[in-house]
């Protein structure tokens, strides 16, 4: 399917156009026919000689509903532009030109319609003046009567042509649905409608409703019924469980994950009235899709200013809008996640970084040090550098700086925790104030290294009286190599529980249960001694063998099964491997 928008003055035969190319009338108000007059946004479709489908969004010309055109024509791929031939070219012809081209519509169809009444030649002529130098400078034209039918096939024949020179849409795009419209269905909820510009609906789908998780209960194309609708086309889908107040124009519907809210954002501002504009503070309306929201625009330098909208919106570098007041100005996003400006001479600084261009993945990740690959992508930004953990990407000066604090932090934590097994991966990501663990683990570099969830400093040494204590309990086990010293000696030569464990930790005790420590080898040593008995053998047999205790002799068994030197063969007997 194809999508276009009507634009052009009021009562310049817009509706007329569009009744006549489909058979289907656009105005759904009693109060438009009443009046003759387009008020709100109309809708039709037609399929074309080739069989390509094309649905029409027919937007009013009225000064006062320019902001329901704006939420037909901001999604909409094309036009269909209307110049009444006897009227020519007057004020809304003007808006609406001028809001197409800072949106950057540039394909559609000039059309000089009501032939019947007037010689179309002075306001083609006209027409073609007024586009020169906009987005719309090139489209084709067509001269018709929408009254008599003179002209309409050639406008079908050129409307056929421009749908068959349409980009291929981004079928497999995440989904951003600017809803332009939400009713009542009786029997089956509240339906939004919209112009889906890329990506593709499935019924069943979760979405985003704004902010609010939704699930698709059905969809429609052109009062067709269907389970999946891929972009380019009119949609209606029907949400399950929301009620018809909790959706409006100007909402969205969103792939979960894939779009950033933003009411701050960084732009680039063009047109003929920008300059009257350029004082902070100053009031305008933010148009994007079918949104229509508040702002106050910033100056930051040049054509640089930084828009505070009312509410947020899902944005993304490189999205188009157009700011509203006494004019209309053009407006490309150029960040969407800017820094604040509180310091002095922030704004101009801000300033000149753009000057150079839109933010780049390197920028971004300069400035914020750390960012998701996601969270680029839902920015708009997409890029090839490498992870360092995860999805998780990094500036390389700012993770080399992160390396060089964590070694120090390993230092100083060993410093003044001698006997503890390092810092924990947890109080490393704290004291690097880093949003992840891994992110920590991906740091630790050689001679640094990890261990049951601790980092482990190179070279550690212990204090000079646990090595003295160390070396007492060696001598004693000299003696009686199985004959692990009771609690009350180990506490007599001042090893508590974690001065043990600092032994153990650096191969100079042996631990085989809780407070039990033999000389480091003595395991080996024991399944050499156990490998002489008669198989299988016993704890006690064990024990006699050891010279050892049963407080001794059972914990050592045990140590042995799970190092494998020594395997049981039934609730009492083992036999060694």
């Amino acid at each position: 399917m194809h999508v276009i928008a009507t634009a052009g003055h009021v009562d310049h035969g817009k509706s007329t156009l569009v009744r006549a190319l489909t058979g289907m009338e656009p105005d759904r108000w009693a109060e438009e026919r009443r009046r003759g007059m387009t008020i709100d946004l109309g809708f039709a479709w037609a399929t074309l000689p080739s069989g390509r489908r094309l649905a029409f969004v027919d937007v009013p010309g009225h000064e006062r509903f320019v902001t329901n055109m704006l939420a037909g024509v901001g999604p909409a791929p094309a036009v269909m532009f209307v110049v009444a031939a006897d009227e020519g070219w007057r004020a809304q012809s003007a808006e609406h030109l001028a809001a197409l081209d800072a949106l950057g519509v540039s394909r559609g169809v000039l059309v000089v319609t009501r032939a019947d009444l007037a010689d179309p030649g002075p306001a083609l002529r006209q027409a073609r003046d007024r586009l020169a130098g906009t987005a719309l400078a090139h489209v084709p034209e067509v001269v018709v009567s929408g009254r008599t039918g003179a002209g309409l096939p050639d406008l079908v024949a050129a409307l056929d042509r421009l749908t068959g020179t349409a980009a291929p849409p981004e079928t497999g795009a995440a989904v951003r649905l600017w809803i332009d419209r939400a009713f009542t269905v009786r029997g089956a909820g509240t339906v939004v409608t919209g112009t889906l510009t890329a990506g593709t609906l499935r019924a069943g789908d979760e979405l985003l409703l704004d902010a609010r998780r939704v699930r698709v209960r059905g969809l429609q194309s052109m009062n067709e019924a269907a389970d999946a609708i891929p972009a380019v086309a009119r949609v209606a889908v029907n949400l399950r469980g929301v009620e018809r107040d909790q959706a409006a124009r100007g909402m969205t519907l969103l792939t979960p994950g894939a779009w950033l809210f933003t009411d701050i954002l960084d732009v680039r501002l063009a047109g003929p009235r920008m300059d009257s504009r350029r004082r902070s503070g100053a009031e305008a309306v933010f148009h994007i899709g079918s949104a229509a929201v508040a702002a106050r625009v910033r100056v930051l330098g040049g054509d640089l200013a930084r828009l505070t909208l009312a509410r947020a919106l899902p944005l993304r570098i490189g999205d188009r809008g157009l700011l509203r007041a006494d004019g209309i100005i053009r407006v490309d996003v150029l960040d969407v996640r800017p820094p604040s400006l509180v310091r002095r001479g922030a704004a101009a600084a801000r300033a000149a970084e753009l000057a150079t261009g839109t933010p780049t993945a390197g920028d971004l990740l300069r400035r914020h040090g750390l960012m998701r690959r996601s969270e680029l992508a839902a920015m708009g930004v997409v890029t090839d550098v490498a992870a360092v953990a995860g999805e998780w990407l990094a500036d390389p000066a700012r993770w080399a700086q992160l390396a060089e604090r964590l070694t120090a932090q390993v230092a100083n934590y060993a410093g003044r925790h001698p006997l503890r097994a390092g810092i924990s991966l947890e109080e490393a990501r704290a004291a690097l104030d880093l949003p992840e663990k891994r992110l920590v683990e991906a740091l630790v570099r050689p001679p640094l290294q990890v261990r049951a969830g601790r980092i482990l400093p190179p070279g550690a040494t212990l204090p000079g009286p646990v090595l003295a204590a160390v070396e007492q309990v060696l001598a004693d086990l000299s003696a009686a190599p199985y004959r692990s010293p009771d609690s009350a000696r180990l506490r007599e030569l001042g090893l508590d529980t974690e001065a043990l464990a600092a032994a153990v930790r650096a191969g100079l005790l042996l631990r085989i249960g809780e407070h039990l420590v033999l000389a480091p080898g003595a395991d080996v040593q024991a399944r050499g001694v156990l490998a002489q008995l008669r198989r299988p053998f016993t704890v006690s047999d064990a024990r006699r063998a050891l010279g050892t205790t049963r407080r001794v002799a059972v914990p050592l068994l045990e140590h042995l099964d799970r190092e494998g030197l020594t395997r049981r063969v039934d609730g009492e007997r083992r036999i060694t491997r």
